[in-house]
């Protein structure tokens, strides 16, 4: 369910006001911060990022488990604990924290635990990995206001945990939405999300 334009602003504005957030620096670069989010097939929320002004790029990858160097395959088959992810770095002066859950919260459905849509098991389940204690309060505090307001039909059930070791995915998973666009699966799944965020985050589009 997409969160509303309107309603969207009104809820991420309120949390920005109440807690500022201090961005993860990625090393070597102050001009960048680091987010790390899981929200079903890696292909999707990667080309979702991927557009949005300010994010320099988007890692698809494995976060979350205990395998050491997962394999796309022992993921898949549930037996690593991993959930694909994103891990997109960004910079701040362009692009908030806040904005980048916002969109979050708008590209995949909060509300299915270990699910979305076709795709089910565990690697698919909805999570925010923060990195530090701003990155998790800002993350608590949206889910809740949003729980509040009933913005979706059910509870949310995204899970806000430390992040932990991130593993980049296999090479040909990397920039996959751009690189097939006339994959099945993305045509079906991928591209739908792709054009919602265009839509409703005219202005974060590049």
């Amino acid at each position: 369910m997409s969160i509303g334009r309107r309603t969207a602003g009104i809820l991420f504005v309120g949390v920005v006001c109440i807690m500022a957030s201090t961005p993860t620096r990625a090393e070597g670069d102050a001009h960048r911060a680091k987010a790390t989010f899981a929200g079903g097939c890696f292909w999707c929320t990667e080309a979702v990022y991927a557009e949005l002004k300010g994010v320099k790029s988007v890692t698809s990858g494995y976060i979350g488990g205990t395998v050491p160097n997962p394999t796309y395959e022992q993921v898949c088959g549930k037996r690593t604990g991993h959930a694909e992810a994103i891990e997109i770095e960004y910079d701040p002066a362009q692009v908030s924290f806040e904005q980048l859950l916002e969109v979050f919260f708008t590209a995949h459905d909060p509300t299915t635990k270990d699910r979305q849509g076709h795709d089910v098991g565990p690697q698919y389940r909805s999570a925010i990995f923060y990195h530090d204690d701003e990155q998790k309060q800002i993350a608590e505090a949206v889910i809740r206001r949003l729980d509040e307001l009933k913005v979706f039909p059910a509870p949310i059930v995204t899970e806000v945990v430390e992040a932990t070791t991130f593993y980049p995915a296999e090479r040909y998973h990397q920039d996959y939405f751009a690189n097939n666009p006339f994959d099945g699966y993305c045509n079906a799944v991928a591209r739908p999300k792709v054009e919602k965020v265009r839509k409703v985050f005219k202005g974060l589009v590049k």
